[in-house]
């Protein structure tokens, strides 16, 4: 299943986990580096079949789960 353009979700690949489409490279992977704050550049030194629009679209994803997560409030 295609998620966003160069996002995917395949149960065969990575257990399922969102990939970036045609590689085993989770969007976790790619967050997890931006978290230790590696810049684009040196994840693709890392990962160089990842491009700059595919650390992007990661972030995309990540934003869109966050946007589409219910609020429940507790009063």
């Amino acid at each position: 299943m295609i998620i966003e353009d160069r996002i995917e979700i395949d149960p065969q690949i990575c257990h399922g986990k969102p990939c970036i489409r045609g590689t085993r490279i989770m969007v976790s992977i790619i967050l997890e580096w931006l978290e230790a704050g590696k810049t684009f550049n040196e994840i693709i030194a890392a990962y160089p079949s990842l491009s700059k629009e595919d650390i992007a679209a990661a972030l995309r994803y990540a934003r869109k789960l966050i946007e589409d997560e219910k609020i429940v409030s507790i009063s």
